[in-house]
Protein backbone atom coordinates (compact mmCIF):
# COMPACT_ATOMS: atom_id res chain seq x y z
CA UNK A 1 0.00 0.00 0.00
CA UNK A 2 2.87 2.38 0.83
CA UNK A 3 4.56 1.67 -2.50
CA UNK A 4 1.29 2.26 -4.33
CA UNK A 5 0.85 5.62 -2.54
CA UNK A 6 4.43 6.73 -3.30
CA UNK A 7 4.05 5.88 -7.00
CA UNK A 8 0.87 7.91 -7.25
CA UNK A 9 2.38 10.80 -5.29
CA UNK A 10 5.44 10.94 -7.55
CA UNK A 11 3.18 11.11 -10.61
CA UNK A 12 1.14 13.92 -9.09
CA UNK A 13 4.26 15.94 -8.28
CA UNK A 14 5.31 15.71 -11.93
CA UNK A 15 1.85 16.86 -12.99
CA UNK A 16 2.01 19.84 -10.62
CA UNK A 17 5.42 20.84 -11.99
CA UNK A 18 4.07 20.78 -15.54
CA UNK A 19 0.97 22.73 -14.51
CA UNK A 20 3.06 25.39 -12.78
CA UNK A 21 5.24 25.84 -15.86
CA UNK A 22 2.27 26.10 -18.22
CA UNK A 23 0.38 28.48 -15.92
CA UNK A 24 3.29 30.89 -15.68
CA UNK A 25 4.14 31.13 -19.37
CA UNK A 26 0.56 31.02 -20.69
CA UNK A 27 -0.38 33.84 -18.32
CA UNK A 28 2.40 35.97 -19.75
CA UNK A 29 1.10 35.39 -23.30
CA UNK A 30 -2.09 37.33 -22.52
CA UNK A 31 -2.03 40.84 -24.05
CA UNK A 32 -1.93 43.86 -21.79
CA UNK A 33 0.40 45.29 -19.16
CA UNK A 34 -0.85 45.04 -15.56
CA UNK A 35 1.19 48.09 -14.56
CA UNK A 36 -0.40 50.22 -17.32
CA UNK A 37 -3.88 48.94 -16.45
CA UNK A 38 -3.38 49.68 -12.78
CA UNK A 39 -2.08 53.23 -13.26
CA UNK A 40 -4.58 54.20 -15.95
CA UNK A 41 -4.33 56.26 -19.12
CA UNK A 42 -2.75 59.26 -17.39
CA UNK A 43 0.32 57.36 -16.26
CA UNK A 44 3.69 58.31 -17.65
CA UNK A 45 6.23 55.89 -19.06
CA UNK A 46 8.40 56.45 -15.99
CA UNK A 47 5.54 55.61 -13.63
CA UNK A 48 4.79 52.39 -15.50
CA UNK A 49 8.46 51.40 -15.55
CA UNK A 50 8.74 52.05 -11.80
CA UNK A 51 5.71 49.90 -11.02
CA UNK A 52 6.95 47.12 -13.27
CA UNK A 53 10.26 47.16 -11.42
CA UNK A 54 8.44 47.04 -8.07
CA UNK A 55 6.72 43.76 -9.00
CA UNK A 56 9.67 42.34 -10.93
CA UNK A 57 7.89 42.51 -14.29
CA UNK A 58 10.92 44.14 -15.91
CA UNK A 59 13.09 41.06 -15.42
CA UNK A 60 13.55 38.35 -18.10
CA UNK A 61 10.84 35.68 -18.12
CA UNK A 62 13.13 32.89 -17.00
CA UNK A 63 14.32 34.99 -14.05
CA UNK A 64 10.71 35.77 -13.11
CA UNK A 65 9.86 32.09 -13.38
CA UNK A 66 12.74 31.06 -11.15
CA UNK A 67 11.83 33.61 -8.50
CA UNK A 68 8.17 32.56 -8.65
CA UNK A 69 8.97 28.86 -8.25
CA UNK A 70 11.24 29.70 -5.30
CA UNK A 71 8.40 31.60 -3.63
CA UNK A 72 5.90 28.77 -4.27
CA UNK A 73 8.22 26.19 -2.71
CA UNK A 74 8.38 28.39 0.38
CA UNK A 75 4.57 28.57 0.53
CA UNK A 76 4.24 32.12 -0.79
CA UNK A 77 1.93 32.63 -3.79
CA UNK A 78 2.94 36.25 -4.19
CA UNK A 79 1.36 39.67 -3.73
CA UNK A 80 -1.70 40.75 -5.71
CA UNK A 81 -0.95 43.74 -7.91
CA UNK A 82 -4.45 45.23 -7.67
CA UNK A 83 -5.69 43.99 -4.30
CA UNK A 84 -2.45 44.97 -2.56
CA UNK A 85 -2.45 41.94 -0.26
CA UNK A 86 -1.06 38.40 -0.33
CA UNK A 87 -2.63 36.04 -2.86
CA UNK A 88 -3.12 33.40 -0.16
CA UNK A 89 -5.21 35.88 1.84
CA UNK A 90 -7.29 36.82 -1.21
CA UNK A 91 -7.92 33.16 -2.02
CA UNK A 92 -8.72 32.34 1.59
CA UNK A 93 -11.37 35.06 1.67
CA UNK A 94 -13.04 33.58 -1.42
CA UNK A 95 -12.59 29.87 -0.65
CA UNK A 96 -15.67 29.28 1.51
CA UNK A 97 -18.38 29.87 -1.16
CA UNK A 98 -16.49 27.84 -3.77
CA UNK A 99 -15.78 24.95 -1.40
CA UNK A 100 -19.35 24.57 -0.18
CA UNK A 101 -20.75 25.12 -3.67
CA UNK A 102 -18.61 22.25 -5.01
CA UNK A 103 -19.40 20.03 -2.00
CA UNK A 104 -23.17 20.50 -2.22
CA UNK A 105 -23.17 20.27 -6.01
CA UNK A 106 -21.37 16.93 -6.15
CA UNK A 107 -23.56 15.61 -3.31
CA UNK A 108 -26.71 16.53 -5.23
CA UNK A 109 -25.27 15.09 -8.45
CA UNK A 110 -24.43 11.80 -6.73
CA UNK A 111 -27.80 11.59 -4.96
CA UNK A 112 -29.53 12.01 -8.30
CA UNK A 113 -27.16 10.18 -10.62
CA UNK A 114 -26.35 6.99 -8.71
CA UNK A 115 -29.95 5.88 -7.94
CA UNK A 116 -31.07 6.93 -11.43
CA UNK A 117 -28.26 4.92 -13.04
CA UNK A 118 -29.03 1.85 -10.94
CA UNK A 119 -32.76 2.05 -11.68
CA UNK A 120 -32.07 2.56 -15.38
CA UNK A 121 -29.86 -0.55 -15.48
CA UNK A 122 -32.22 -2.74 -13.45
CA UNK A 123 -35.20 -1.88 -15.67
CA UNK A 124 -33.21 -1.80 -18.90
CA UNK A 125 -35.30 -1.17 -22.00
CA UNK A 126 -38.46 -0.32 -20.08
CA UNK A 127 -40.22 3.01 -19.85
CA UNK A 128 -38.32 4.01 -16.68
CA UNK A 129 -34.97 3.37 -18.37
CA UNK A 130 -35.99 5.41 -21.40
CA UNK A 131 -37.32 8.24 -19.22
CA UNK A 132 -34.20 8.42 -17.04
CA UNK A 133 -31.86 8.18 -20.04
CA UNK A 134 -33.79 10.94 -21.78
CA UNK A 135 -33.65 13.18 -18.73
CA UNK A 136 -29.92 12.54 -18.38
CA UNK A 137 -29.37 13.54 -22.00
CA UNK A 138 -31.38 16.72 -21.51
CA UNK A 139 -29.50 17.59 -18.31
CA UNK A 140 -26.14 17.04 -20.01
CA UNK A 141 -27.02 19.54 -22.73
CA UNK A 142 -28.58 22.28 -20.59
CA UNK A 143 -26.28 25.32 -20.24
CA UNK A 144 -25.74 25.95 -16.55
CA UNK A 145 -26.14 29.72 -16.94
CA UNK A 146 -29.54 29.27 -18.62
CA UNK A 147 -30.77 26.87 -15.95
CA UNK A 148 -29.47 29.25 -13.30
CA UNK A 149 -31.45 32.16 -14.74
CA UNK A 150 -34.59 29.97 -14.86
CA UNK A 151 -34.12 28.95 -11.23
CA UNK A 152 -33.60 32.57 -10.18
CA UNK A 153 -36.75 33.69 -11.98
CA UNK A 154 -38.89 30.84 -10.63
CA UNK A 155 -37.66 30.10 -7.10
CA UNK A 156 -36.18 33.46 -6.10
CA UNK A 157 -38.21 36.13 -7.91
CA UNK A 158 -41.67 34.56 -8.25
CA UNK A 159 -41.82 32.22 -5.26
CA UNK A 160 -39.36 34.07 -3.04
CA UNK A 161 -38.05 30.85 -1.49
CA UNK A 162 -34.36 31.65 -1.87
CA UNK A 163 -32.14 34.75 -2.24
CA UNK A 164 -31.63 36.01 -5.78
CA UNK A 165 -27.86 36.36 -5.59
CA UNK A 166 -24.91 37.01 -3.32
CA UNK A 167 -23.63 35.19 -0.26
CA UNK A 168 -25.23 37.14 2.57
CA UNK A 169 -23.77 39.89 4.71
CA UNK A 170 -20.28 39.38 6.18
CA UNK A 171 -21.76 38.96 9.66
CA UNK A 172 -24.64 36.71 8.56
CA UNK A 173 -25.03 33.30 10.28
CA UNK A 174 -23.65 30.30 8.46
CA UNK A 175 -27.09 28.80 7.79
CA UNK A 176 -28.21 32.05 6.18
CA UNK A 177 -25.22 31.95 3.87
CA UNK A 178 -25.97 28.37 2.94
CA UNK A 179 -29.41 29.45 1.73
CA UNK A 180 -27.64 31.40 -1.00
CA UNK A 181 -26.02 28.17 -2.21
CA UNK A 182 -29.20 26.13 -2.64
CA UNK A 183 -30.00 27.37 -6.15
CA UNK A 184 -26.46 27.38 -7.62
CA UNK A 185 -25.69 23.98 -6.06
CA UNK A 186 -28.93 22.57 -7.46
CA UNK A 187 -28.09 23.90 -10.92
CA UNK A 188 -24.61 22.34 -10.95
CA UNK A 189 -25.88 19.15 -9.32
CA UNK A 190 -28.58 18.61 -11.94
CA UNK A 191 -26.26 19.35 -14.86
CA UNK A 192 -23.48 17.09 -13.57
CA UNK A 193 -25.79 14.26 -12.50
CA UNK A 194 -26.16 13.26 -16.15
CA UNK A 195 -22.61 11.92 -16.43
CA UNK A 196 -22.89 10.02 -13.15
CA UNK A 197 -26.19 8.48 -14.29
CA UNK A 198 -24.71 7.26 -17.56
CA UNK A 199 -21.55 5.83 -15.95
CA UNK A 200 -23.52 4.10 -13.20
CA UNK A 201 -25.93 2.60 -15.72
CA UNK A 202 -23.15 1.30 -17.97
CA UNK A 203 -21.20 -0.16 -15.04
CA UNK A 204 -24.29 -1.83 -13.57
CA UNK A 205 -25.24 -3.34 -16.93
CA UNK A 206 -21.80 -4.93 -17.23
CA UNK A 207 -22.03 -6.45 -13.76
CA UNK A 208 -25.65 -7.60 -14.08
CA UNK A 209 -24.68 -9.75 -17.06
CA UNK A 210 -22.01 -11.63 -15.10
CA UNK A 211 -22.42 -15.30 -14.10
CA UNK A 212 -22.12 -14.66 -10.36
CA UNK A 213 -25.23 -12.45 -10.48
CA UNK A 214 -27.23 -15.30 -12.01
CA UNK A 215 -25.78 -17.61 -9.37
CA UNK A 216 -26.83 -15.24 -6.58
CA UNK A 217 -30.35 -15.11 -7.96
CA UNK A 218 -30.51 -18.89 -8.35
CA UNK A 219 -29.69 -19.24 -4.65
CA UNK A 220 -32.91 -17.41 -3.85
CA UNK A 221 -31.35 -14.19 -2.56
CA UNK A 222 -33.66 -11.19 -2.39
CA UNK A 223 -33.43 -8.94 -5.45
CA UNK A 224 -32.42 -5.92 -3.37
CA UNK A 225 -29.50 -7.93 -1.93
CA UNK A 226 -28.41 -8.98 -5.42
CA UNK A 227 -28.62 -5.42 -6.73
CA UNK A 228 -27.05 -3.49 -3.87
CA UNK A 229 -24.57 -5.93 -2.34
CA UNK A 230 -23.42 -8.01 -5.29
CA UNK A 231 -24.02 -5.84 -8.36
CA UNK A 232 -23.50 -2.31 -7.08
CA UNK A 233 -20.61 -3.36 -4.84
CA UNK A 234 -18.71 -4.66 -7.87
CA UNK A 235 -19.72 -1.71 -10.07
CA UNK A 236 -18.43 0.81 -7.55
CA UNK A 237 -15.00 1.52 -9.08
CA UNK A 238 -16.25 3.36 -12.22
CA UNK A 239 -18.82 5.19 -10.08
CA UNK A 240 -16.07 6.37 -7.71
CA UNK A 241 -14.12 7.55 -10.75
CA UNK A 242 -16.86 9.71 -12.17
CA UNK A 243 -17.90 11.14 -8.79
CA UNK A 244 -14.27 12.03 -8.02
CA UNK A 245 -13.77 13.66 -11.42
CA UNK A 246 -17.02 15.58 -11.00
CA UNK A 247 -15.90 16.90 -7.61
CA UNK A 248 -12.52 17.93 -9.02
CA UNK A 249 -14.05 19.70 -12.00
CA UNK A 250 -16.59 21.54 -9.85
CA UNK A 251 -13.85 23.08 -7.71
CA UNK A 252 -12.50 25.06 -10.65
CA UNK A 253 -15.34 24.86 -13.14
CA UNK A 254 -18.08 26.81 -11.38
CA UNK A 255 -17.01 30.21 -12.72
CA UNK A 256 -20.10 30.73 -14.86
CA UNK A 257 -22.47 29.70 -12.07
CA UNK A 258 -20.70 31.92 -9.55
CA UNK A 259 -21.04 34.83 -11.96
CA UNK A 260 -24.75 34.22 -12.59
CA UNK A 261 -25.55 34.01 -8.87
CA UNK A 262 -23.11 36.73 -7.79
CA UNK A 263 -21.17 34.44 -5.46
CA UNK A 264 -17.90 35.96 -4.21
CA UNK A 265 -15.95 32.76 -4.85
CA UNK A 266 -12.62 31.92 -6.40
CA UNK A 267 -14.18 31.83 -9.87
CA UNK A 268 -15.22 35.48 -9.64
CA UNK A 269 -11.80 36.38 -8.28
CA UNK A 270 -10.08 34.72 -11.24
CA UNK A 271 -12.33 36.50 -13.75
CA UNK A 272 -11.50 39.87 -12.18
CA UNK A 273 -7.80 39.01 -12.11
CA UNK A 274 -7.81 38.06 -15.81
CA UNK A 275 -9.46 41.35 -16.77
CA UNK A 276 -6.87 43.25 -14.73
CA UNK A 277 -3.89 41.09 -15.78
CA UNK A 278 -3.20 40.44 -12.10
CA UNK A 279 -0.60 37.74 -12.73
CA UNK A 280 0.01 36.65 -9.11
CA UNK A 281 -3.70 36.06 -8.46
CA UNK A 282 -4.21 34.17 -11.73
CA UNK A 283 -1.18 31.98 -11.13
CA UNK A 284 -1.93 31.38 -7.48
CA UNK A 285 -5.58 30.50 -8.09
CA UNK A 286 -4.75 28.08 -10.90
CA UNK A 287 -2.03 26.41 -8.84
CA UNK A 288 -4.40 25.96 -5.90
CA UNK A 289 -7.19 24.58 -8.12
CA UNK A 290 -4.73 22.22 -9.81
CA UNK A 291 -3.46 21.06 -6.42
CA UNK A 292 -7.01 20.35 -5.24
CA UNK A 293 -7.68 18.50 -8.49
CA UNK A 294 -4.66 16.21 -8.16
CA UNK A 295 -5.32 15.62 -4.45
CA UNK A 296 -8.87 14.51 -5.25
CA UNK A 297 -7.47 12.17 -7.88
CA UNK A 298 -5.00 10.82 -5.33
CA UNK A 299 -7.87 10.25 -2.89
CA UNK A 300 -9.80 8.41 -5.61
CA UNK A 301 -6.77 6.20 -6.31
CA UNK A 302 -6.49 5.36 -2.62
CA UNK A 303 -10.19 4.50 -2.46
CA UNK A 304 -9.61 2.24 -5.48
CA UNK A 305 -6.87 0.44 -3.60
CA UNK A 306 -9.05 -0.03 -0.54
CA UNK A 307 -12.06 -1.16 -2.56
CA UNK A 308 -10.18 -3.52 -4.88
CA UNK A 309 -6.83 -5.10 -3.89
CA UNK A 310 -6.11 -5.82 -7.57
CA UNK A 311 -5.59 -2.09 -8.14
CA UNK A 312 -2.75 -1.69 -5.66
CA UNK A 313 -1.21 -4.94 -6.88
CA UNK A 314 -1.01 -3.58 -10.44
Amino acid sequence: MVRFFLRRLAGLLIVMALVATMVFFLTRLAPGDPAALMLGDQATVEDIAKLRATYGLDKPLLVQFGLWVKEILSGNLGQSIFLQRPVTQALGERAEPTFFLALFSVSIAALIGIPAGIASAVWRGRWLDQALSGLAMVAANIPSFWLGLIFIQLFAVKLGWFPVAGYGDPGAPFLVRLQHLVLPASVLGIVNSALITRFTRASMLDILSEDFIRTARSKGLAERVVIWRHAFGNALIPVITVVGLTAALLVGGAIVTETVFGLPGIGNLVVSAVLRRDYPVIQGALIVVAAVYVLINLAVDLIYALADPRVRAG
